[in-house]
């Protein structure tokens, strides 16, 4: 119990004297907790001061209170009598206090939160797991421990003693009811409780896969439906949408390019062609087709349906052959009755099921369709009923028959194609080639050129049509250089010659010749008579010749003994005639005999005239002619073929050893010759150039310590004003004209002559002049180049090549070649060869050398 002191004060003035008292307090009193408004707690009197006329100007009010609070009022019951009542007003100060205890008295439990004042709404999603859903909180006045319970209990939810709501399991929208109502008792301690209501409401989810409401599984349509035809009207449904209209999306999962289905509808129509008569329907003719469907166009829940469509045969198909066209080949005179073709092994319907499928053949026609006929029309069998014989006159002589074929389908609408059949007949090979007659002569001349028609030989077949006939030699026709001399054309029989004819050699030649069809064979013979021509050329022996003469030969001399000997195959030895063509400048040379003989001699006709000018060729190179047409008169001469054979002579005149040459300008011809070797022979040029660079490392060696002597040992000469020489280099120059004086010479013989006088051979060197005789059993050392160097001349056009002719005093330089070997030094003119031959130096002229033969050398 809690105690509310009061304090009045009475304010006013009773008939402006001093302020009246208040009666009855203080005092105490006790009122329940939870009193209503308006219950009178006490009551007290207001007297009034006796001056006054008992008018209260200022009635009582409270104007404290501890602890301070509203609840209470003062309310005026008449005159001067007044009461608190519990009002919530404000208060002031009084006089007197009034205390109010309050008396404690149990309430019951007030419920918090929204719950206190409205009823609660929960909402729970459908399939939450079990657990907590909602917190019941209540409080109770004088905080004692407060209990909840629900009602009813059956329901799918459990509430603690604390207050938490809890879900017994997973409720199921599409299963449990959708609302539920509880209602929560709080009980304190002493039994009092307070019930409120929670409204618990499930919300629905999607968590339900659609179903389909079709119960067809299997459709049958035909085959060649077009675009667009509906094959069946898919329908589904979702429980989670059992209070609306469903809202489902319709595809097709298995690879499929027949048909489609409307996403919205789920209507299933055709979108390609169906074709039966194809693979893969050929064989499996139903279609299997996965249906989707799904509750959310974005991967919800789905379900899936196999559907299966048996798609039906028509005859949509005519019945085709392959080929469609046959060509076929028979012999002739081929028995009748014989099966040619049998066109159902070519034919097929690809309709798959019959009578779809059925055909037969009818219908031929066609140009000589009476000499065949169809055994039946469902054989399709073609049989010849004539034997046709090509060679017979009555035979039109058709090779080819052109025939057509009807083939059609049984079933409605009768579809048909048409076969073309092509009949060869082929000729057959019954007779032998026969050649216009059994045996040819050719006569051909022997001049005639290779390649040229000598000839022909012709054959005929009786076959009808006429066989090709071809030519080829099959024995014969060749010669010792060549095994076929002659050629036959294969087409037309022309005979040809491949090789050159020789009456000489074989005047008649003899071969065979087979004509063919290619299965049978005939043979003729061939002759070729030969023609004797007049060909062959003389041939000379020997046909060059090359020889020296001295410019003294006598005139009437058979030049060097020299006789050319002739023979001509196909000509009289008496025919000859010999001429010098070319060359015989002045005529000073001829041929006896000139004709009539086949064998002449070279005679010198006119002596040579040097001195005075007249000759000035020294080597003649003579053409001689030699033809065979000595024996012909001059009207045959040019009718007759005449052949002519040549012979080259070359012949050089050495002049006599008395002979004064005169110094007129001429040509000198300088041979420059140089060892060659053989691959085989590596080592020669290496030793020669290992030995060339010793020799000089040597000499330069030599030629450095000479003038470091002479530097050493000799002093310059003073000067003519006796100025000594102060320029050290000067010292040197000698030691320069030293070394420019040292020359070393190639005295590898490079050149031979034959001395006239006793016709030996010897050897000179172009460049240094030294002569030796030659020995017998040693080869002239390879040149590499001949070098003619020439002198002013008015005689331009006339040839003045000479060779250079050893003198006399040569000779006796030959003769002391041993002794001139053993020599170490040389004079001023001279220097050593690399043989040890003493030869002159090349800024030297020598004088008049004599040759092996006494001869003199024209100087260069």
């Amino acid at each position: 119990m809690k105690s509310t002191f009061l304090l009045f004060i009475l304010l006013g003035v009773v008939s402006g004297r001093r302020t009246p008292l208040l009666r009855g307090l203080p005092a105490t009193r006790t009122v329940e907790e939870n009193a209503p408004a308006g219950v009178s707690i006490y009551t007290f009197n207001v007297t009034g001061s006796p001056l006054s006329s008992g008018v209260v100007a200022i009635h009582p009010t409270i104007v404290n209170s501890n602890p301070l609070t509203e609840a209470f009022a003062i309310v005026s019951a008449g005159d001067l009598v007044y009461r608190i009542f519990v009002e919530d007003s404000a208060g002031r100060t009084d006089l007197n206090t009034l205390t109010v205890q309050v008396a404690d008295k149990n309430e019951r439990p007030v419920f918090r939160g929204n719950m206190a004042i409205q009823t609660v709404r929960i909402y729970v999603l459908e399939g939450m797991p079990p657990g907590l859903i909602y917190r019941v909180n209540a409080t109770d006045p004088e905080n004692g421990e407060l209990k909840y319970s629900p009602l009813p209990e059956s329901e799918p939810f459990w509430v603690l003693e604390n207050g938490d709501i809890f879900s017994k399991k997973k409720i199921d929208y599409e299963k449990d009811p959708h609302c539920y109502f509880l209602n929560i008792t709080v009980t304190d301690p002493e039994g009092l409780n307070s019930t409120k209501t929670v409204n618990i409401n499930i919300i629905n989810i999607d968590d339900e896969s659609p179903y389909f409401t079709t119960k067809q599984r299997i459709y049958r349509i035909p085959e060649e439906q077009s675009p667009g035809t509906v094959v069946a009207n898919i329908t589904a449904k979702d429980p989670d949408d059992e209070d609306s209209p469903s809202r489902l999306f319709y595809s097709i999962q298995s690879s499929d390019t027949y048909f489609s289905i409307n996403p919205s509808t789920g209507i299933l129509q055709v979108t390609g062609r169906i074709d039966r008569d194809v693979l893969p329907l050929q064989l499996y003719p139903n279609i299997s087709v996965i249906v989707r469907v799904e509750d959310s166009p974005r991967g919800g829940h789905f379900s899936e349906m196999e559907i299966t469509i048996i798609i039906g045969d028509i005859n949509d198909n005519p019945p085709e052959c392959n080929p469609s066209t046959f060509r076929k080949e028979i012999n002739e005179n081929s028995t009748a009755g014989i099966v040619l073709l049998d066109l159902r092994n070519y034919c097929k319907d690809i309709d798959v099921d019959p009578p779809n499928n059925l055909f037969s053949f009818t219908g031929l026609s066609g140009f000589g369709s009476n000499n065949f006929a169809l055994e039946s029309t469902e054989s399709g069998r073609l049989v010849m009923t004539e034997s046709i014989d090509l060679e017979n006159p009555s035979n039109p002589g058709v090779e080819v028959y052109s025939l057509t074929v009807r083939v059609q389908d049984i079933a409605s609408p009768n579809y048909s194609n048409t076969i073309y059949i092509y009949i060869r007949i082929k000729p057959v090979n019954e007779f032998f080639p026969v050649f216009s007659s059994l045996s040819y002569e050719f006569n051909v001349p022997e001049i005639t050129k290779v390649g040229s028609s000598i000839g022909k030989v012709t054959a005929r077949d009786a076959d009808w049509p006429r066989s090709v006939i071809t030519y080829s030699i099959v024995a014969g026709g060749g010669t010792k250089d060549y095994t076929n001399a002659f050629w036959i054309s294969p087409i037309n029989g022309d005979v040809k010659i491949l090789a050159k004819l020789d009456y000489e050699t074989t005047q008649k030649h003899f071969f065979t010749v087979q004509a063919s069809d290619q299965e049978k064979t005939a043979t003729a013979s061939v002759t070729v008579n030969v023609l004797e021509v007049n060909d062959e050329e003389p041939v000379c022996s020997p046909n060059f010749y090359s020889f020296q003469i001295p410019v003294s030969l006598a005139v009437g001399t058979n030049v060097n003994g020299f006789r050319i000997q002739c023979q001509d195959r196909d000509s009289d030895p008496r025919s000859f005639r010999y001429f010098i063509k070319e060359g015989n400048v002045n005529n000073h040379f001829t041929f006896s005999p000139m004709s009539g003989s086949n064998t002449s001699r070279l005679i010198l006709a006119s002596p040579f005239d040097y001195e005075s000018g007249l000759d000035t060729k020294w080597i003649y190179r003579l053409r001689v002619c030699i033809t065979d047409d000595n024996l012909l008169s001059a009207e045959n001469k040019v009718t007759h073929l005449v052949k002519t054979g040549t012979v080259t002579l070359s012949i050089r005149v050495i002049p006599n050893p008395t002979t004064v040459t005169t110094t007129t300008p001429s040509f000198t011809v300088v041979m420059k010759r140089e060892n060659l070797y053989l691959d085989s022979a590596w080592y020669v040029p290496f030793v020669t150039t290992l030995g060339s660079l010793l020799l000089l490392g040597l000499l330069g060696y030599l030629g450095a310590f000479l003038a470091r002597w002479l530097c050493t040992h000799c002093s310059p000469a003073p000067r003519a004003d006796g100025t000594p020489l102060i320029n050290a280099p000067e010292k040197k120059k000698p030691k320069k004209e030293l070394a420019l004086k040292m020359v070393k010479l190639n005295t590898v013989f490079d050149g031979e002559a034959r001395d006239p006088v006793t016709g030996k051979m010897y050897e000179f060197n172009t460049q240094s002049g030294a002569r030796r005789w030659k020995k017998s059993n040693e080869p002239l050392q390879p040149t590499a180049a001949v070098h003619v160097t020439s002198s002013a001349t008015g005689n331009g056009d006339q040839e003045t090549d000479r060779a250079e002719v050893p003198s006399k005093k040569e000779t006796a330089e030959k003769r002391k070649e041993p002794k001139a070997a053993t020599r170490h030094s040389a004079g001023p003119s001279q220097a050593p060869g690399q043989d040890g031959t003493e030869v002159p130096k090349q800024k030297e002229e020598p004088e008049d050398r004599e040759l092996p033969s006494g001869a003199q050398q024209r100087r260069h």
